[in-house]
C-alpha cells in the first residue's frame, strides 16, 4: 500500500508540518515503514473551498437528471478547488454525485418548497400554506438535513404594481421551521427583498440566502440569532439583467431589483461587521455555470470583507458549519495546496498545485 505524504503550512493553525494520507484520512504520525509518495512538498494547505449555495442538476439549459451531466457540474466545482457543496435545492435527485469518490462531498437540501405561481416555474414543489408543514416533512426526509424555502418572489397578478413580496404567512413559516427543527433539519430560505426577512428570522431560520433586503434592524436580528447569511454576490450581479427584462411590464419590481443590486455590497459588509456568520455560495445552476467559487471569493473581498476572513469562512469555517472536519488528526483527507498563502495572494486561488479528495489525487 502506497502512503501519500503532504508537507507545507497547514491552515488554519499555520504550522509547517507533514501529514500522511492513510485510507482516505490524515495522520500527523508517520505510519510505520510503508512506501511513501510525497505529493505536496511545500506551500499552503487548506481543506478546500465550500460552495454553500449551488444547484447540482439545474442549468441554463434546464433540468439535468442524467448522472453524467450532474457529475460534469460537480467536476467543474472540484477543479476550482471546491471539495464540499451544500446543494440549496435541486429539481432532480442528485444523490448519484454522492456515490462517486472523485466528486465533491455533497449535502443535499431536497427540492425548493414554493407556492403556486410564486417562484420559478417547475423548479420547486408547489404547495399552499396549509400544506407547508407536510411538505417540509417530505423534503427533510429526502435531504441531508436541510430544507429550502422560496420565501419571497414577485406577485405578477398585480400587474404594473407587482413587486417582491413574502410568499408565506408568518404562522405557516413558524410552524414549518419549528417542524423542521423537530426532525433535526435546518432551514434555508431564498429571499431578495426586505419584507420577508424579519418573519423568517423570528421563526428561527437557519440560513438566509442572498439577503439583499437586509436592513439595520434585520442585520441586528440575524446577528443576535446566529442566523447564517450566504449572499451569492455573483448571482446578485445578474439583478440588472433581471430588471431589464421586467422593464415596461413590472416597472416597480425592476426598480426594486436595481436598488437591491446597488446596495448589496454595503448591506453584506454591514452584516459581516455586525457579526452575522457569512459563508460563500455561488448559486451556480440556473443562469450561472459551476466552478465560480474563485469569483465569489473575489466579490466578497471587493465588498470590503478582509481577505483572510473570506478565505477562512469559505473553507474551514464553512466545513465546521456543515458538520465536517478540516485538516485534523483522523480527519478526511480533503485538501487543496497552493504555492502562496491565499489569505494574502488572492490570485493564487486560480491555480492550486494539488487537489486531494477522500485521499485520492484528483488534480
Amino acid at each position: 500500500m502506497t502512503i501519500y505524504a503532504v508537507r507545507g503550512v497547514f491552515l488554519p493553525d499555520e504550522s509547517e508540518r507533514t501529514a500522511w494520507i492513510v485510507e482516505g484520512r490524515l495522520t500527523f504520525t508517520r505510519p510505520g515503514t510503508c512506501e511513501v509518495e510525497t505529493v505536496v512538498d511545500g506551500g499552503w494547505i487548506l481543506p478546500g473551498f465550500v460552495d454553500a449555495h449551488c444547484h447540482i442538476g439545474y442549468s441554463p439549459d434546464g433540468f439535468l437528471p442524467e448522472p453524467a451531466a450532474m457529475a460534469a457540474q460537480a467536476l467543474a466545482d472540484r477543479d476550482a478547488g471546491t471539495l464540499l457543496i451544500r446543494d440549496a435545492g435541486s429539481p432532480v435527485d442528485n444523490s448519484s454525485v454522492q456515490a462517486r469518490e472523485d466528486l465533491p462531498r455533497l449535502v443535499r437540501a431536497g427540492r425548493h418548497i414554493a407556492r403556486p405561481k410564486r417562484y420559478i416555474r417547475y423548479l420547486g414543489v408547489e404547495v399552499e400554506p396549509d400544506q407547508l408543514v407536510a411538505e417540509v416533512e417530505r423534503q427533510a426526509a429526502r435531504s441531508d438535513g436541510w430544507v429550502k424555502l422560496a420565501a419571497d418572489w414577485i406577485d405578477r397578478s398585480k400587474g404594473p404594481a407587482s413587486d417582491l413580496e413574502p410568499v408565506w404567512p408568518d404562522d405557516a413559516l413558524a410552524a414549518a421551521i419549528s417542524r423542521a427543527h423537530e426532525l433535526g433539519a435546518r432551514v434555508a430560505a431564498h429571499v431578495f427583498g426586505e419584507d420577508a426577512i424579519a418573519p423568517l428570522l423570528a421563526a428561527g431560520l437557519d440560513s438566509l440566502e442572498h439577503g439583499t433586503g437586509l436592513t439595520d434592524d434585520t442585520i441586528a436580528q440575524a446577528a443576535a440569532a446566529g442566523t447564517a447569511l450566504v449572499p451569492t454576490l455573483v448571482n446578485i450581479d445578474t439583478f440588472p439583467q433581471i430588471a431589464q427584462a421586467a422593464d415596461g411590464k413590472y416597472d416597480l419590481y425592476a426598480a426594486h431589483m436595481r436598488s437591491l443590486h446597488a446596495t448589496s455590497r454595503a448591506r453584506i459588509r454591514a452584516a459581516w461587521e455586525a457579526g452575522v456568520p457569512l459563508f460563500t455560495g455561488t448559486d451556480a445552476g440556473g443562469t450561472l455555470p459551476h466552478g465560480l467559487i474563485p469569483q465569489e471569493v473575489r466579490a466578497l473581498v471587493a465588498a470590503g470583507i478582509p481577505q483572510a476572513d473570506v478565505i477562512a469562512q469559505a473553507t474551514w469555517k464553512a466545513r465546521q458549519w456543515l458538520g465536517f472536519d478540516s485538516l485534523v488528526e483522523s480527519g478526511p483527507a480533503d485538501l487543496v495546496a497552493y504555492d502562496a498563502d491565499p489569505r494574502t495572494a488572492l490570485d493564487i486561488i486560480d491555480t492550486p498545485s494539488r487537489i486531494v479528495l477522500r485521499g485520492r489525487i484528483v488534480s
